[in-house]
């Protein structure tokens, strides 16, 4: 298995991080997070409940990937995990979002992702990987100026 995790400390609360994740509703809530993320829409079940299915669209490595995602756990301010529907469930097994308290008012933020490992998958990440990292720091960095304003 192949992990990226990224964290990031935001000085405000876990729950003003976790509100505002379970806040996006739509593609220009999730353009706010970061420049590259081009629509976010519900298609099934209630937003970031256990089982809703979530469709997005964002630039990666330059290319425009179309994503489906079911939310499998939500722990009220502390935890959004979920994995990605087929196609993508060949490459992924899962991501995260997780929110500990950190401090006096702070939090860590931070994002994993699970990748499969196997020859194949690993020589089409490989040329990847860079970019989904930068990516991820760069949603860990724009969430912290939007919510330390």
């Amino acid at each position: 298995m192949v992990t990226l995790v990224d964290s990031i400390e935001i000085n405000t609360a876990p729950e003003h991080v976790f509100n505002w994740l379970t806040n996006l509703r739509s593609g220009k809530d999730y353009q706010v997070w970061h420049p590259d993320h081009t629509e976010w829409r519900w298609i099934k079940g209630e937003p970031f409940q256990e089982g809703s299915v979530v469709h997005c669209e964002e630039y990666l490595h330059g290319e425009l990937h179309r994503l489906k995602f079911i939310c499998t756990n939500i722990v009220s301010n502390r935890l959004i995990e979920y994995r990605p529907l087929f196609p993508w469930s060949m490459v992924m097994l899962s991501s995260s979002f997780t929110i500990e308290p950190e401090g006096e008012g702070g939090a860590i933020f931070t994002a994993t992702i699970k990748f499969r490992s196997f020859p194949f998958i690993e020589r089409v990440l490989k040329s990847q990987l860079g970019a989904i990292r930068l990516h991820m720091k760069e949603e860990g960095e724009n969430l912290k100026k939007i919510l330390e304003g």
